[in-house]
């Protein structure tokens, strides 16, 4: 029965995908996420002594986070149970747990539950893991795409050590693919590949990252390759060249994460609003272009753009907002492709714009002090006077009509005097410029006004 199971999972592991076949099995083989999980980090530390407190896991897909967790399967004294969230329900976690106890209580040994796509329980749902991750019943890998501050509860990100899992870089994604290569054991050392640099480099560009996705493209086209040969003498013997053409066919489109309700598609968006304040057209129109790609609705790309607008460059250059303006409403009148088009010109209008939040800091000053101070009264002059009985209570009686003047401006007061405050400075750039010295003028006359009364 024994050697029968072996078998089994023996010709189950042969079948597997290169990408699985491939994972790690030692810290040693671990690849990528050196800010943690390097000699002398605190990952490495707390695995290389077994000392393994409760870890939240998070980052893009074939980042390591699943592979990692499986590493330390074999790092640990501790029993190990793998399982996903997407498979598995609320039953399935409570006997779980009781197995820990049990183990615990019968054996004092400590189980470690592995927790795939941990997002996708409800909070409820993860509320059931609460307490006996606080209690150490049970030492917590939670795995997720999503952050975890947003995804996971709150209680179970203070009782959990986060490590972020960040896109492997070429080098790593080489190495990988190098090692698959040459691996006769598990990978593809018995086909005789050879890979070009320009391959190599194709793959390592276009996986974006993801070791997942290289090895896959890898397997696809090596496996392809030796499909054609005509008997299995030749196949044995003949040397399979990856070459680019071979890789473009088997990696085929780049995949772009493109995620509505997550928080990379407000990362992008922040990073398209920062560039556009921080006068980088460059930086912009690549944000943009991610969103764009990405399949973001573009109506909110043009919302992000209005704002930005208003908010950074203001009457710095107020034809920046005009722009924006026309920007939302030709995308939504002509929809992608062609609204594209549009919304670069009006983000990189506001990049290269002088730039401005003096109108924004003075409605929010005044928000605040709306909401927080007294209300103001509005003045006798100010109020209107367009109804009847209105000049007998003395609403409107004294107003000035500026434009009665020569110069369109009338000395008159419009905030009580105790409320009188200077929200709205002008900055020093700009069509904001111009509107500073002309302010001052007219405070000159103001003030001169004032004086002689």
């Amino acid at each position: 029965m024994d050697l029968f199971s072996q078998t089994e999972r023996q010709n189950i592991a042969a079948a597997a995908p290169l990408a699985v076949r491939m994972r790690p099995r030692v810290l040693e083989e671990f690849v990528g996420q050196e800010k943690f999980i390097a000699p002398g980090k605190l990952l490495w530390r707390m695995l290389k002594a077994d000392r393994l407190s409760s870890l939240i896991f998070f980052g893009p897909p074939g980042t390591g986070k699943t592979t990692l967790a499986h590493v330390i399967a074999k790092h640990t004294s501790a029993e190990f149970v793998a399982t996903s969230a997407a498979t598995i329900g609320v039953k399935e976690i409570r006997v779980a747990i009781q197995a820990a106890k049990d183990r615990l209580t019968a054996e004092a040994v400590k189980t470690v539950l592995f927790l795939d796509e941990i997002h996708r329980f409800s909070r409820n749902q993860q509320d059931v893991l609460l307490d006996d991750v606080e209690k150490g019943t049970i030492i917590l890998i939670g795995a997720t795409t999503e952050n975890p501050f947003f995804s996971v509860n709150s209680a179970l990100v203070s009782r959990s050590t986060i490590f972020e899992f960040e896109p492997l870089t070429k080098n790593s994604i080489a190495k990988v693919i190098r090692t698959a290569i040459t691996d006769s054991e598990r990978g593809l050392g018995q086909y005789k590949v050879s890979i070009t640099d320009d391959a190599l480099e194709y793959l390592t560009v276009m996986s974006d990252g993801d070791a997942r996705r290289a090895l896959s493209a890898l397997e696809v086209g090596v496996l392809s390759q030796k499909g054609t040969e005509k008997n299995d003498q030749t196949k044995k013997n003949i040397e399979i060249v990856f070459d680019k053409a071979l890789a473009i066919e088997s990696i085929q489109k780049k995949a772009l994460i493109s995620d509505a309700a997550g928080d990379n598609h407000f990362d992008l968006a922040s990073a398209l609003q920062k560039s556009m304040r921080g006068s980088d057209p460059d930086a912009t129109v690549y944000w943009l272009a991610r969103l764009i790609v990405g399949g973001e609705d573009p109506r909110f790309i043009a919302r992000r753009i209005a704002v930005c607008a208003a908010e950074d460059v203001g009457n710095a250059d107020p034809m920046a907002t005009v722009l924006a303006a026309a920007a939302v409403q030709i995308s939504e009148f002509v929809g992608l492709p062609e609204a594209q088009l549009p919304l670069a010109q009006a983000a990189i209008y506001i990049a290269c714009a002088p730039k401005s939040n003096r109108s924004a800091k003075a409605i929010w000053q005044a928000g605040s002090d709306v909401r927080q101070g007294r209300t103001a009264p509005v003045p006798d002059h100010l109020r209107d006077g367009h109804y009847a009985g209105a000049k007998k209570l003395g609403r409107g009686v004294g107003y000035q009509y500026p434009h009665d003047s020569p110069d369109g401006y009338v000395p008159q007061p419009y905030m009580p005097a105790e409320f009188v405050r200077q929200y709205y400075q002008p900055s020093g750039r700009g069509t904001e410029k111009q509107i500073g010295e002309y302010l001052k003028q007219l405070r000159q006359i103001l003030d001169n006004s004032n004086s002689n009364k």
